[in-house]
């Protein structure tokens, strides 16, 4: 069952998209900077962070939201 979801800035986004696109804006150091997981510290690839937070729901949660408040910044005339 999809479920329409118009005010979710997440919608149609999958995680991998998610963690290419933080980590082309900000760089591995600056992902870490912001979220303190191993996964953007030790050794990072995109492969190895996806599979981390696959499994980890609250550093999910936390890139989630970095995404949010990095990207969803919406202007009157994107309406």
């Amino acid at each position: 069952m999809t479920q329409e979801q118009p005010n979710n800035p997440l919608h149609g986004l999958t995680l991998e998209k998610i963690v290419t696109q933080l980590q082309a804006h900000y760089g591995w150091d600056g992902l870490a900077a912001r979220v303190d997981v191993n996964c953007f510290k030790s050794d990072p690839s995109i492969k190895s962070s996806l599979k981390f937070l696959r499994k980890t729901q609250w550093a999910r949660d936390k890139v989630e939201a970095l995404y949010i408040s990095t990207f969803s910044k919406q202007s009157p005339w994107s309406r």
